[in-house]
């Protein structure tokens, strides 16, 4: 009898799984926050949306495990986009329809679908943008256009964690009008052409150190004042007026250029 050929282990196509299973973890998360969503029990609506902050965890994980051992891949940006449809669009939309359904039912179907259909597109945005013409996942710019969807999940997740630290079963019916309106406002956050920071060109430099020392002392004085739950409203939110921000001046200079600018006489 011949001796059995032992298979070595390919450790490249090992790699490869590592961050496609940190995915699939981010999948569980979302499933089950779905799960827990369906209930009516208000802890089980508050523990769905920390599953979805680990969720947020691990799709900020998979990306940068993926950089680290070189396997990004075609693959793994079209199943980290359908992760993100589960996680961070279906899954937020259920908790704010579940929110704001016993008081305005059809707006709150309204806002929860279009949550969800706008978090689709942003994402199939998004991968046709990375695609370079060989098929393979580009690096990212300095800039993404639109809301990118973890963002726009992480202020809905945010907002329920929020309202079970300060609020109670009245607070469900006082905060149902804001909830809605911002979930409007991000749906069409998600598929605008404003341009959110990817902060993939940060540099040790007076800027960043002035940047970073403005978020933790301001983070620190919202922990201090409100609750530390408020923490995570406070740093998405001041992530999207960054964003707005810069928007409104890009406008600017577009509309007033300055004289250096301006286009020669006659021209």
């Amino acid at each position: 009898m011949r001796p059995r050929r032992i298979r070595k282990l390919d450790l490249g196509k090992t790699l490869f799984l590592l961050p496609n299973m940190i995915t699939l973890s981010s999948v569980f998360c979302g499933f089950d926050a779905i799960r827990l969503a369906a209930r009516a029990g208000e802890d089980d609506f508050y523990r769905a949306a920390i599953l979805l902050i680990f969720a947020m965890m691990f799709d900020t994980l998979d990306g940068r495990v993926a950089r680290m051992t070189k396997t990004q891949s075609a693959f793994g940006v079209q199943i980290d986009s359908l992760a993100d449809v589960i996680s961070f669009g279906v899954a937020p939309a259920l908790l704010v329809y579940r929110w704001a359904s016993p008081y305005h039912p059809m707006l709150a179907l309204f806002t929860a679908f279009l949550f969800t259909s706008c978090g689709a597109i942003r994402l199939a945005r998004f991968n046709v943008l990375t695609m370079g013409e060989s098929g393979k996942p580009q690096k990212p710019g300095k800039y993404i256009v639109g809301l990118p969807i973890p963002g726009a999940a992480g202020i809905l997740i945010s907002l329920v964690v929020a309202e079970h630290a300060v609020g109670g079963p009245d607070a469900f019916e006082a905060w149902a009008w804001p909830v809605l309106a911002t979930t409007l406002g991000l749906s069409f956050l998600m598929v605008s052409t404003i341009k959110f920071r990817s902060f993939k060109d940060l540099k040790l430099n007076a800027g960043t150190l002035a940047l970073v020392a403005f978020v933790v002392g301001s983070s620190a004085l919202v922990y201090a004042r409100l609750r530390p739950e408020f923490v995570l409203v406070w740093l998405l939110g001041f992530y999207i007026l960054i964003g707005l921000v810069e928007t409104v001046w890009r406008f600017s200079r577009r509309k007033h250029p300055e004289p250096d600018d301006a286009p020669p006489p006659g021209a």
